[in-house]
């Protein structure tokens, strides 16, 4: 009784801040402007079920993927033991499912001790890439401080959870051998039932019950400290990739948006087009240059990045030493919606009238956005289909066609083609050569 109205304490609390955190996060996201995404419902289900669900684009990269398979797996099927914890913890029972499943009981449980040996080695392997390998992409200038512990936090944390399996399922087959109460027979486990005796066989049984306890409640607080930390950690693409997946753009990677009033001003300049006497002398907005004339979805794909530097690291730019890093990129937008969002929770500014005297332009310079060659190479990279190029251009166009700025070496080329209707500066009219 006791523990079942503990276990209903923790749950309160962890529900409680853990939808603080989630609510957060939809906040911030929809700090973008609205737009309607639709298309191709099974193309759409598609990416959703091979590249969030069976990790497609994963396998570019052959032994990381098969590592990260060994996490994601573990991770999914060890939600089937997780389920029968928290019914136990609920409900006071022990190994709920046992009766039920019979003999198919012991081979999940066996299945879940195996992957979680296969995620712990992979885990290990992580944790050496990072630390001692020193893996170049995870090393960039955006990645010291926060981000990198971040990675570290949630690898040290999955070595946590195994040991609460392992402490919890070794223990309970000690006490299954010596016939104590409420730890009735499950069948063999795969790992469990030769580690647990070889560990914790010589002792008491006071102790093993002890050893059996806390395996189990740390391995349901460490799931819940999960779950609250999800919203601080790049690992929120656990749950992101899948939406960010559905809403991914259908169309050629190198296709790329128009802009209608662009496009009309361009006809009209060229004089294919007549003006049109109504449209008003103010001239609208152009691209953007911050996170509310980003698109909801631009920001969605920021909360998205999981920080794997893929982006980085195929870049043509940051490979030639530019400062572009298309990684830093989608980071700079989720800290600018992080920083907004804190300071309308405030209550000095709302949605409608926020001017902090930034922009994104505070956190991602011209040279980065310059640096960019559009090429696509950092979305083809993309583990899960995120998009930094499309933030990229609409920063380009604000500051070209709203700020009247750019490079010195863009800017005659632009007036030359505003002024004469072509690329290079002339005297003579476009089609002046047809009076010759």
């Amino acid at each position: 009784m006791v523990q079942t109205l503990l276990f209903l304490f923790v749950l309160v609390i962890t529900g409680w801040y853990a939808w603080k955190g989630y609510r957060r996060i939809w906040q911030n996201i929809f700090l973008g402007k609205a737009e309607k995404i639709s298309g191709n419902a099974a193309a759409r289900w598609q990416n959703v079920f091979l590249v969030a669900f069976g990790q497609q684009k994963m396998f570019k990269i052959g032994l990381p993927a098969v590592l990260h398979l060994f996490i994601y797996v573990a991770f999914v099927i060890t939600q089937i033991e997780l389920i029968e914890i928290f019914v136990d913890g609920l409900s006071g029972s022990h190994r709920f499912f046992a009766p039920y499943l019979g003999g198919f009981y012991a081979f999940v449980i066996s299945f879940i001790e195996i992957l979680s040996v296969l995620a712990f080695v992979a885990t290990i392997i992580f944790l050496a890439r990072r630390n001692l390998l020193r893996i170049p992409r995870f090393h960039k200038p955006e990645m010291k401080g926060w981000p990198f512990r971040d990675a570290n936090l949630i690898l040290l944390g999955e070595i946590v959870l195994i040991t609460g399996i392992f402490c919890m399922n070794g223990g309970d087959k000690v006490l299954q051998t010596r016939g104590m109460e409420h730890y009735a027979e499950t069948g063999v486990f795969a790992i469990s039932s030769w580690l647990g005796p070889a560990m914790f066989g010589g002792l008491s049984d006071g102790t093993v019950l002890v050893i059996e306890r806390f395996g189990w409640w740390l391995h349901i607080t460490t799931v819940f400290g999960f779950l609250c930390y999800l919203p601080y950690s790049k690992h929120l693409h656990i749950l992101l990739a899948f939406p960010n997946t559905w809403y991914a753009r259908l169309t050629p990677k190198g296709k790329m948006e128009n802009m209608p009033e662009v496009q009309k001003e361009v006809r009209i300049m060229m004089g294919l087009e007549q003006p049109d006497p109504n449209t008003p002398a103010e001239l609208p907005e152009f691209g953007a240059n911050d996170v509310f004339s980003l698109s909801w979805h631009n920001v969605l794909q920021a909360y998205t990045c999981t920080e794997c530097g893929r982006c980085t690291a195929v870049c043509p730019a940051n490979l030639t030493g530019k400062k572009l890093s298309p990684r830093k990129v989608m980071m700079d937008v989720r800290d600018r919606a992080e920083e907004i969002g804190k300071n309308l929770e405030t209550g000095k500014f709302t949605k409608e009238n926020y001017d902090d005297g930034k922009s994104l332009f505070d956190y991602i310079t011209p040279e980065e956005l310059h640096g960019c060659t559009t090429c696509n190479a950092c979305v083809e990279a993309c583990p899960v289909l995120i998009n930094p190029l499309d933030i990229i251009l609409k920063m380009r166009r604000h500051e070209i066609l709203t700020q009247s700025a750019g490079p010195g070496d863009w800017l005659p080329m632009f007036n030359a083609i505003e002024n004469n209707g072509a690329a290079w500066a002339m005297s003579d009219e476009r089609d002046a050569w047809k009076n010759h």
